[in-house]
């Protein structure tokens, strides 16, 4: 092949000399419209190219003799066509007939599945050393809608589900793998793109599978067509890539970290239809996400956590699967794929383990490649972990300190300065949206050929428009942005922050238009624990401005300010239908953002700087959240640490955990068909719910919830008996109120248990749920027994006949404190009254059985 493309340069090089400048230039005008399998040479490689450098651009771009045709094609078109004629009878003289024509689609299809294997075989970590792929992936727990409840292990079995038929039979055709940083969804997606090209996944459905960064498309200079992006993952300038477009039901594309799209944009242009056509990447990558370019396709989709409703109407019925991260038996197992020695896997494995919270962090792949690194470090030079670090956050600045230690002390300063204006890179890049930088840009801030640069940035080679550019980006994203939260606290002598570059910067704005800031955002407040800012000032020798917390601590407490608190009657609850759902597309993250700030909160682990913070949230509202187990473990440390007169409401929510799921043993099979393990089932704990975690929280001394609003979040009896173990403890719980539901009659007996019990310091309770009459006589026969409560909310319990004279009979009661009830029933109203001034002719109003009832004699009660 070699001699062969020599002679065809030489043959183009002969050709173009023969053009006077006037031929010349019409050529170039000529060449820049040829366009071959939807590509064609760029104009601003060609406005200036001379002779050579057009030989060049046409062998790069088409390959040697496919070079000729489209020379010859453009000769014609330039009217040169006497150099045209002779450019054909060298090329027959000197190469013989023309090649055969281009491989087909199947033949192709093998040597392309050869080039993935070869350019995917190994994948690059987070310190850019290579490892294979095979040998370092370690199974992630992923659970799929609708069976989100139940966890599966990453095999082929689970990857070949993602692309299955719905419940309609109808086939899925853009799948989102979603989860947090740091999660593993990146190399979940590479995983994939490897076994499909091995043969284990979608073989008879997807002929090409393509891996396409969102981050690199964006950052993409000048403009490009789907048809490019596909030529450029192929091994040569061959492929049939026109044949391929008109299969489009058998390509699958992978985007990875769409969450790029959040970032403000300018005024969006029409979609982009023909994959020819040329456009900016965020339109090619926004077509593709809206179906509106090869709307046969498959997509997979890498996001983080839940999207903004913006990119969540681009994506076309997604089916969604959450990276749940590692299991415990494959968390060892990532241990000793790092280590790949059984004794220094072993050691480490179990130093790890020995801290509890640092361990239950490792679930996370990216956390746990962090302190396998340092683990490393540290057993080189003979030391062990010895620190306790409760967060990602400390994870992240144990990383760095390790970096700052490992260097000779002469050079400890410079590091620091180096590592301080690396910080400032990194909240510059992220506040503009940037990820890569140019060699201008460290000369700028004196770090090229730094060890800061060889330790936190990866060097990458990208064809541009004239010639190669060399740009530089973070070892991984979330160390550019736990850097640039870094930035904020280490104050620069003699150069104070732009009010661009500032706090209030990063922290105000449209929440869904800063959903890109998130996670720089949480990694502030992780710095601002008081232990973390001891140890910025200790690694980096500088002063740590206790002044980014107030100021940090003055905008959470604003957070609060012109949310009014609902109206306690719930009302609203009462006249909303039952099945009524907004639009998740259109709220689903303006809903969502007090979670995240719960989570900013969790990140500093500093108990009286959440205290303190959520005085300025006296109700917390979430709605509409799938709660992880992660997400509970925030909200439940968040309210364990709230002041008095908290209140949370949660509504549509679901409270279902994803659960690992495990096969049983035959042994243990086998003990169950036969009985053997009937004996123990009596004495084994029920599993707890949920919302066990939060219940626990709520018993804690320092917990001030004063009011619990759950509405519309199918509480199973498990919830309920957690519940109701919670209303026996909690010391400031006042007000509960359980709207709709789905509770069953055995839930609501146990929740009455827990609030007849007396230590309940419950005192208003609102119920609404229609049914359960059985069960709402044994709640309103317990009021007597609930020291306590003063206010009975009943609104839209539709009590029978019964239920309503046991109430009556209980009134009564001199046990009974209740002073206001409410009470809404079919048409005929609403009533609350004051208990205290019913008497014998007090009764106007209610129905005639209550009215029959009371007319007896007044309720013993005191007055409001």
């Amino acid at each position: 092949m070699e001699p062969r493309a020599a002679a065809a340069r030489e043959l183009l090089l002969g050709a173009l000399e023969d053009l006077s400048q006037e031929q010349l230039k019409r050529f170039r005008h000529k060449l820049r419209d040829e366009r071959v399998d939807g590509r064609s040479i760029p104009w601003g490689r060609l406005e200036r190219a001379d002779t050579l450098d057009l030989v060049e651009q046409l062998v790069h771009f088409y390959g040697p003799e496919r070079a000729l045709d489209v020379a010859k094609k453009t000769l014609k078109r330039a009217d040169v066509r006497d150099v045209a004629a002779r450019l054909k009878e060298r090329r027959l003289q000197s190469l013989g007939p023309s090649s055969p024509a281009l491989l087909s689609v199947s033949e192709y299809k093998k040597k392309y599945r050869e080039h993935v294997l070869r350019q995917h075989a190994k994948v690059k970590e987070r310190d850019a050393r290579s490892v294979k792929i095979n040998k370092r992936f370690t199974k992630l727990l992923i659970a799929e809608e609708p069976e989100a409840e139940r966890a599966r292990r990453s095999d082929t079995h689970t990857f070949n589900r993602l692309f299955g038929r719905d419940e309609e039979g109808e086939r899925r055709l853009t799948v989102a793998l979603q989860g947090p940083a740091g999660i593993g969804k990146t190399m979940a997606a590479r995983k994939i793109l490897y076994d499909w090209a091995a043969g284990k996944l979608y073989h008879s459905q997807v002929d090409f599978a393509f891996f396409l960064s969102c981050r690199e498309l964006l950052e993409r200079p000048g403009t490009c067509s789907l048809a490019d992006l596909i030529l450029d993952q192929c091994p040569d300038r061959e492929a049939p890539v026109q044949q391929m477009l008109a299969q489009s039901e058998r390509l699958l594309f992978i985007l990875d970290g769409v969450d790029e799209m959040l970032a403000p944009e300018p005024a969006e242009a029409a979609p982009c239809r023909d994959p020819h056509e040329a456009a900016s990447g965020a339109r090619v990558l926004g077509s593709l996400l809206s179906k509106e370019l090869l709307p046969a396709a498959r997509l997979l989709v890498t996001r983080r956590g839940a999207t903004p409703g913006r990119l969540q109407a681009r994506l076309c019925s997604p089916q969604c699967a959450e990276v749940c991260g590692f299991s415990d038996k494959d968390r060892k197992k990532y241990f000793y794929k790092f280590f790949q020695d059984e004794w220094k896997a072993e050691h480490a494995y179990r130093s790890v383990k020995e801290n509890e919270m640092l361990f239950s962090l490792c679930f996370v792949p990216g956390v746990c490649w962090i302190v396998c690194t340092v683990l490393r470090q540290q057993l080189q030079r003979g030391q062990d972990l010895w620190r306790t670090s409760k967060t990602t956050t400390a994870v992240y600045l144990l990383f760095v300190a390790s970096v700052l230690r490992s260097a000779p002390a002469a050079d400890a300063a410079q590091l620091q300065r180096e590592l301080r204006k690396l910080c400032r890179l990194a909240c510059d890049g992220v506040l503009g949206g940037r990820a890569r930088f140019s060699e201008e840009d460290l000369e700028r801030l004196q770090l090229c050929g730094s060890k800061v640069q060889t330790q936190f940035l990866s060097k990458k080679e990208m064809p541009g428009v004239l010639e190669t550019e060399v740009t530089y980006q973070f070892i991984d994203q979330s160390f550019q942005e736990f850097l640039a939260a870094l930035s904020y606290l280490l104050e620069d002598e003699g150069a104070p922050r732009a009010p661009a570059g500032s706090i209030e910067a990063l922290l105000q704005g449209d929440p869904e238009l800063r959903g890109h800031l998130n996670l720089t955002t949480r990694f502030l407040f992780g710095l601002l624990n008081t232990e973390r800012m001891c140890e910025i000032k200790r690694h980096f020798g500088c002063t740590v401005s206790e002044r980014v917390k107030q100021r940090v601590l003055r905008w959470v407490q604003d957070q609060g300010q012109g949310r009014p608190r609902a109206a306690p009657e719930g009302t609203e609850e009462i006249l909303a239908p039952q099945d009524t759902e907004e639009s998740e597309e259109e709220e689903g993250e303006q809903l969502n953002y007090p979670l995240e700030l719960l989570y900013c909160l969790h990140e500093t682990q500093e108990d009286a700087f959440v205290h303190q913070a959520l005085r300025g949230l006296p109700e917390l509202v979430l709605e509409r959240v799938h709660f992880s187990r992660m997400d509970l473990a925030v909200l439940s440390y968040c309210v364990r640490c709230c002041p008095a007169g908290q209140a949370l409401r949660l509504v549509s929510c679901r409270l279902a955990t994803a659960q690992e799921k495990k096969k049983k043993s035959l042994m243990k099979r086998l003990q169950g068909s036969l009985g053997g393990s009937s004996s123990r089932a009596t004495t084994r704990k029920s599993p707890g719910s949920p919302l066990r975690p939060l219940c626990e929280a709520m018993t804690d001394r320092q917990c001030g919830l004063n009011s619990l609003t759950l509405s519309r979040c199918k509480l199973p009896d498990s919830v309920c008996r957690d519940l109701s173990e919670a209303l026996r403890e909690a010391p400031a719980l006042a007000e509960l109120g359980l709207f709709h539901n789905g509770l069953s009659e055995a839930g609501l007996r146990v929740l009455s248990e827990g609030l007849a019990s007396p230590q309940c310091r419950v005192q208003t309770l609102r119920v609404q749920q229609p049914g359960l009459q059985e069960a709402l006589q044994y709640m309103v026969g317990k009021l007597q027994q609930i020291p306590a409560l003063t206010t009975l909310d009943l609104s839209g319990c539709q009590l029978s006949g019964p239920t309503v004279t046991c109430l009556c009979t209980t009134l009564k009661c001199p046990g009974c404190h209740l002073q206001t009830l409410r009470w809404r029933q079919g048409w005929e109203g609403c009533w609350e009254h004051s208990l205290s001034a019913l008497g014998w002719g007090g009764c106007r109003g209610f129905p005639q059985t209550l009215k029959r009832n009371l007319s007896q004699g007044p309720p013993e009660v005191t007055p409001l």
